[in-house]
This record gives C-alpha cells, structure tokens and sequence, in this order.
C-alpha cells in the first residue's frame, strides 16, 4: 500500500488533471491525500472542488482532504461575516467571481455585505458542506499529514487548530523530529535553504517535508508518494516531471525508504 500526497492546488484545476493521470495510483490499495488549500488564486477552484467531491464519492475510503487555511478563510467570510477571504494576497476574490460570475468590487460596508450575501448564495450547498467537513490532519503508518504544520514534540490531536492551518514556525522547518510530518501552506521558496538544495523544489529536514511548490504562472504541483520518496510534478504547460529522491533524506526516512525497498524486493522472490 502506498499514500500519494498532493500539495496545495489553488485552483490549478488543468494541473490536477494533469498529475492525477501521471501518478501509479492503485485505486483499490493506495490512498490519495489533498493537504488543502484548493482554491483561491488560480483560474478554476470551483473545477478543483468538483474534482474532490468525485475522487471521494468513487472512493470515500481512499481519498483523503484536509482543510487548509484558505478553505477557512472562505467559511470565515459566510458564516461570520470576516473579510480576510477578500483582501488581494489572499485570492479569494478569483474564487468569489468563478462562483458568482460578477467582478469582484467593494467600495462601501453595503458593498461587502451584499458581495458575503451573494457568495454565499452562489456557491453550491455540496461545496460548503464539503468544506466543513475536512479535517484538520491525517496519520496513516508512514506520516502525519497537516496543512501548515505540527507545535514540536505533539501530536496533531494535541495541536491548536490556529497551527494546523496558519503556522509558519522556523523550530518546526528546522528541527522536528517526530515521527515523519508533510506539510503544504509555505511556499518552498520561503523555507530554510539547507532544506530546499534539491532541484526538484520539495523542502526536506529532518522530518519535516514541505511540498506546497507554489503558485504562480511557472509553478509546478506537486505529489509525493510514500513510503519510497518518489516525487510526481505537473507543471502549467501540461509537461510532468518525476524524481526519485536519493538525496538530503534524513535517517528515519531512509529507513522508510529501505524498508520499502526490501518489500519489493521480496516480493519478486
């Protein structure tokens, strides 16, 4: 059995297509997990949702999606009225307008109150359902699975939801030890230098693996699969790239890696 792990999507919904026809998934005895953050800034969340919502009906016991900031941002905004969800760094007003169809424009409180009413209204009951039910982290035999990030020496169970969906903790990036953690929401890019030396733009230290690879015109999306480390990416000009990671793995995921590889080897006895 192995997990296949999807970094943040953003909206990317030809890049998920993409990676999800280039990935060795066995259907019946892997399991996928999404670590949240699929909409905002890209040009089709509500594609990206729909896409989920199939996965999971096909096979409710093999796919797995968190809830990552951004779906909380948007809940924020129709059930409390909080305004985070729109402001420009954020991308939620590309979503607002994919669900909507009306450009998104705020000059006054009537503005904004109209604009939460409207949204709300707009995008389908089965999408905000399935927003709220998206847990906060998953665990399986090989890894934790968050979307920000772990308080060090606790178990996800243990941590704040606010660390499970905002953190960017540097003690986290740098010096976890626990058993393996992924985690998305901080572009790689923006993690510590020794951990990203790797060409293939994934963050490992220790064992703490980053693979939200950002989101912009070039980036690509990124799936990891476990427990052999081999690395899938689905770029925006529909070119994929794979990698099998050899390189800055730390030791407790090198005995991952071996034992994988013993049970293969075993089984073509």
């Amino acid at each position: 059995m192995k997990t296949f792990i999807i970094g943040d999507i953003h909206g990317r919904c030809e890049q998920l297509h993409t990676i999800l026809d280039s990935i060795p998934i066995d259907k019946d005895v892997d399991t996928l997990v999404f670590l949240g953050d699929l909409i905002d800034r890209g040009n089709d969340a509500p594609g990206v949702v729909e896409t989920l919502l199939s996965l999971k009906k096909e096979n409710p016991g093999r796919v797995v999606c968190l809830r990552g900031n951004h779906e909380q941002m948007l809940l924020d905004c129709v059930e409390r009225n909080m305004g985070l969800w729109f402001t420009p760094s954020a991308g939620g007003w590309l979503t607002y307008q994919q669900y909507t169809g009306v450009p998104f424009l705020i000059n006054s409180v009537q503005d904004f109150d109209n604009a939460v009413k409207r949204v709300s209204e707009r995008i389908p009951q089965e999408h905000l359902d399935f927003f709220r039910s998206l847990p906060l982290y998953y665990e399986d035999d090989y890894a934790f699975y968050v979307h920000a990030g772990l308080e060090v020496g606790k178990h996800p169970k243990d941590c704040e939801e606010y660390t499970l969906l905002w953190s960017r903790n540097m003690d986290f990036f740098k010096n976890y030890r626990g058993k393996p953690c992924i985690f998305g929401h901080t572009p790689t890019p923006f993690l510590p230098f020794l951990g990203r030396v790797g060409r293939h733009g994934i963050y490992t230290s220790h064992c703490a693996i980053g693979i939200d690879t950002g989101y912009d015109e070039t980036s690509p999306l990124t799936c990891l699969q476990l427990p052999d480390f081999c690395l899938y990416q689905a770029f925006p000009n529909q070119q994929t790239e794979t990698f099998q990671l050899t390189s800055f793995i730390s030791e407790p995921l090198r005995v991952m890696q071996a034992a994988e590889a013993k049970m293969r080897a075993q089984s073509y006895c």
